[in-house]
């Protein structure tokens, strides 16, 4: 999967997988024998991508933000993590191809949401549900809010990372926090 990243990343999608299996030295058949197709092994690179980007940001939401008496400090943790994770060149360079591709291929932009941003939205919604049950935070749709937090730390990331730029480590990090105390200027209780 490590070289299918890499000859994705580089060549695209429309690279075969015979130079898929030439990088990975190993048979064609081998590739086909453990992804079955290109496009299921392309939805496994992006699986096992997310899953690695996420792991921090969704180890934080499931395990303190529900639980938090310190709001700022576990969100603000989650963003970063958040960011550190779907920020980094090679991630955002795996979207942009996933985006690319969503035409001809729109299971694969299905994968990337379904296994991205649809799992990790849920996952923070449902915590901040709870926190707004425990009094701790006003949010009257909370699906909103979790897209306007996202658009506050992620997407600038992602919007000058689809043009080949870069957001500086200074810059994010003022950013992150700026977009959670905003977050938490308008919602908290």
């Amino acid at each position: 999967m490590a070289s299918a990243l890499e000859v994705f990343l580089a060549e695209g999608f429309d690279v075969s997988v015979d130079r898929i299996a030439a990088v990975a030295e190993v048979s064609k058949v081998t590739v086909y024998n453990h992804f079955g197709c290109k496009e299921d092994l392309f939805r496994a690179v992006i699986d096992s991508q997310l899953d690695e980007a996420l792991e921090s940001a969704e180890s934080l939401v499931e395990y303190h933000l529900a639980i938090t008496v310190e709001v700022r400090t576990d969100l603000l943790a989650i963003c970063r993590a958040w960011v550190a994770g779907l920020a980094g060149p090679e991630m955002i360079a795996l979207r942009n191809l996933v985006a690319g591709e969503s035409r001809r291929f729109p299971e694969l932009g299905d994968a990337w949401w379904e296994r991205g941003p649809a799992r990790l939205h849920t996952m923070i919604a449902d915590a901040l549900r709870k926190l707004v049950d425990r009094g701790l935070l006003e949010i009257p749709d909370v699906d909103l809010g979790v897209l306007q937090l996202s658009g506050l730390v992620l997407s600038p990331h992602q919007v000058y990372g689809s043009y080949g730029h870069t957001i500086d480590d200074t810059l994010s990090a003022r950013l992150t926090e700026s977009g959670v105390d905003m977050f938490l200027s308008h919602y908290r209780a």
